[in-house]
């Protein structure tokens, strides 16, 4: 059996013992003669699987009890109208930082239902760097204050979080979310698609602070109104079953293989210093963004000359390092190293680009 390394920014790397327990229970959910793919979403067994995922969310993340736990489907980009359409209903008002192409495209979606503000924007310089927010700057009366905390094209992260003070702050987590510790209760809203470090794609994690609940627009679509997810515990329609059975799979893996996320932080921020080190010393590769801004999931990279870029993306995928060739809006290279990309594949891959250094200088 061959397997790659994957670098895929996502859909992207699954633990392996997580694919090897699906692959041995795919013909028999513990003994219930049936696939999880083929079970009634209103049985008791698959029940069992959906509370499960929830409570192993809620125990892995700390999540408060005054927050809700949606599966929902629509990916991140549905969050961009939902989020507008659930919470700017007071002032009718909103606070957006624009720190990439999926901060970007989250505003101008939450513009056509509302008043919104941009307090700052990095792409004066290709957003490479997370921006100083000048509180100034802020709407006081703002129903809420989004942000994009890793930003995935790009390989930023915001290291210290705004201080939005009453104004709940709303963030969209995809690719970062259970890569380290996050304190729920400083957000008004949680949102990821499951497709970078949580499962398959297909599922959408919400956490939503309750008392954000059961305000939505009149014109809001039944599918969009959180409370419509809410009061039928992620059960209003078919839920995407297989998607959240595999991220209770990795869910416990992240509790029982990994230890939790103190220790899930401690790999991922080895693993990414082992490829910072090499490019901040490399005399042919270099990173793009600011050191301080750095995302410790994704990394973009580039040696400065197009044709060298696509060599090297040639020739890692034909050594099996698969999918490092970067955003189309960027060029160049991009690792992205997620939770479970192993040591291992950081090392050779580290390897690699040292050698190909040695041929192509």
């Amino acid at each position: 059996m061959k397997r790659v390394y994957n670098f895929s920014a996502g859909p992207s790397i699954l633990p392996e013992p997580v694919l090897r327990r699906a692959a041995d229970e795919m013909l028999d959910y513990q003994g219930s003669g049936q696939s999880v793919m083929e079970m009634s979403h209103r049985s008791k067994v698959y029940g069992g699987i959906i509370q499960t995922a929830e409570s192993l969310l809620r125990e892995v993340m700390g999540i408060p009890d005054n927050y809700k736990v949606l599966f929902l489907q629509g990916g991140a980009s549905s969050q961009f109208a939902m989020v507008p359409l659930n919470l700017m209903t007071g002032s009718g008002k909103a606070d957006y930082v624009l720190t990439g192409q999926w901060a970007t495209k989250a505003y101008k979606e939450a513009a056509r239902y509302g008043n919104v503000n941009v307090v700052a924007s990095s792409k004066d310089k290709t957003f490479s760097y997370i921006p100083k927010l000048d509180p100034a700057a802020f709407t006081p009366d703002a129903d809420y204050f989004h942000i994009c905390m890793n930003n995935t094209i790009y390989g930023t992260k915001y290291h210290t979080l705004p201080d939005t003070g009453n104004v709940p702050l709303v963030a969209d987590v995809s690719s970062c979310i259970l890569s380290e510790p996050i304190d729920v209760s400083k957000f008004g809203v949680l949102y990821a698609g499951a497709q970078k470090n949580m499962g398959p794609a297909g599922l959408t994690v919400v956490i939503i602070r309750e008392d954000l609940i059961g305000h939505a627009m009149e014109k809001t679509p039944t599918m969009f109104n959180y409370q419509t997810h809410a009061d039928n515990g992620s059960m209003f329609n078919t839920p995407p079953c297989y998607a959240i059975y595999i991220t209770m799979l990795v869910l416990d893996w992240l509790k029982n293989e990994i230890g939790g996320l103190e220790e899930m932080k401690k790999i991922n921020e080895k693993k990414a210093g082992l490829l910072y080190d090499f490019l901040d010393r490399s005399k042919l590769f270099k990173g793009t963004v600011v050191p301080e801004d750095r995302s410790i999931m994704n990394v973009p990279f580039v040696t400065g000359n197009e044709e060298l870029d696509a060599k090297f993306v040639k020739e890692a995928a034909a050594a099996d390092f698969v999918n490092l060739k970067g955003h189309r809006s960027v060029g160049g290279m991009r690792a992205s190293i997620y939770n479970a990309m192993p040591m291992e594949g950081v090392e050779k891959l580290v390897a690699f680009m040292e050698q190909f250094e040695k041929e192509n200088l």
